[in-house]
């Protein structure tokens, strides 16, 4: 659906003793793609937030198929699944710089209300944004 790509550098603390990307640290990696994509978009956590909109995540999915290792740069692609309603969904692909496939995921987060903390539709000004 709404593509976006962003690279990063992977950091001798994000990884263990072998050189590897400790499994914990995907989960930041995806969360960064997600910001990048909401940044294409206009839109910032910040500015949610002061509209008291928060997302968090309630289901996350990874597939590990080879390593991320120190040094690496890698490409973090982020997907739209589908028009956001009370949850929002995004496919994630993550390649190294020779484009080798080495993770896939998937994460679901829900539009919550931060004063009442109860869950709440997609804010209009999102899907404008989405042009959809």
């Amino acid at each position: 659906m709404n593509t976006h790509q962003t690279k990063i550098k992977v950091r001798y603390g994000e990884t263990d003793q072998m050189g590897v990307v400790y499994h914990g640290n995907y989960a930041q990696y995806l969360e960064i793609g997600r910001l990048e994509w909401l940044n294409t978009l206009g839109i910032s956590y910040k500015e949610m937030e002061a509209d008291n909109v928060m997302l968090p995540v309630v289901s996350l999915i990874l597939r590990y198929i080879k390593p991320a290792t120190y040094d690496e740069i890698l490409t973090i692609s982020t997907s739209l699944l589908k028009l956001p309603t009370a949850s929002i969904e995004f496919s994630y692909e993550i390649h190294d710089s020779s484009g080798e496939l080495l993770t896939t995921a998937h994460t679901k987060l829900a539009f919550v209300n931060i004063k009442s903390n109860f869950p709440m539709r997609c804010p209009q000004y999102i899907l404008d944004k989405l042009h959809i």
